[in-house]
């Protein structure tokens, strides 16, 4: 079995524990692997986590309120949790549906996949510290379908980590700063675990920066108009708000970019 063959078997694989043991093989074996390849990689028609979650659309996800209860705990923590299992198959899915670039490129992103693997485990553990685990209440497929939409390397690297994870970075300090209110010892386990992801984070934005980028030179295109004309085809009068700025520059964006995305003028 090829490279592409096994990460094509991790993403869809919905069994956790063998997930994560079907990646640490390859992932502890890479040097074995090329990455040329002259087949062309299959469209994923549902996400692995489809066996386990009940899918409704993202007005129908519970809101996150609150932090008083194991249940409102859990509903943070399962939104969490989800972002972070969806991330694992998005940045597999990197690698395999993107073929015969540098061995740099699968390197990174099979470092991020690692990453990812961590941080779902890290906030898993927390959530079942409430009663509750992953499956117990409604997800949406944004991200997956997102996936789905974008086919090309520049796309990809423009709406996923360069928009979807980045404003993960955005939401992150949020939580943080919403969290720092309450007095429970298990929210200062929260904050700590959130600290630690969004540090790494930022080097996952900062690889799609990289690589979107990279595609960009490849084509002989202007980075930021690129950037924002994909952004306008994918979304409708979209705005950021309250951005991480500090968390964004150190990902690659540049001060022109962080005032185009908020629309105002925002010091940098």
């Amino acid at each position: 079995m090829d490279f592409y063959e096994k990460v094509e078997k991790i993403i869809e694989c919905d069994n956790i524990p063998q997930k994560f043991q079907m990646f640490n093989d390859l992932y502890q074996n890479l040097e074995k692997f090329s990455f040329n390849s002259s087949k062309i990689s299959k469209n994923f028609e549902k996400p692995s986590f489809e066996s386990f979650c009940k899918i409704v659309p993202p007005a129908r996800v519970l809101r996150r309120r609150g932090f008083e209860t194991n249940e409102k705990k859990a509903i943070l923590l399962h939104a969490i949790v989800h972002i972070e299992y969806s991330a694992i198959d998005l940045s597999l899915d990197a690698c395999y549906r993107f073929r015969n670039l540098p061995k740099e490129y699968y390197f990174e992103w099979l470092e991020v996949a690692d990453d990812e693997f961590r941080h779902f485990n890290m906030i898993n553990s927390l959530l079942q510290k409430t009663g509750y685990k992953y499956g117990d209440f409604p997800v949406h497929s944004s991200l997956f379908d997102a996936a789905k939409k974008t086919q090309n390397l520049l796309e990809r690297m423009a709406i996923i980590p360069r928009w979807y994870e980045a404003s993960g970075l955005d939401a992150n300090e949020k939580i943080i700063k919403k969290l720092q209110n309450y007095k429970d010892p298990f929210a200062k386990e929260v904050i700590d675990a959130l600290k630690i992801i969004l540090k790494e984070e930022i080097s996952h934005v900062q690889k799609g920066d990289k690589w979107f980028k990279f595609e960009c030179n490849r084509k002989k295109m202007e980075p930021i108009k690129t950037y924002f004309k994909i952004i306008d085809n994918f979304f409708k009068d979209w705005k950021k708000k309250d951005l991480n700025i500090n968390a964004r520059m150190k990902a690659g964006f540049s001060c022109q970019e962080i005032n185009l995305l908020s629309k105002k003028k925002i010091e940098c």
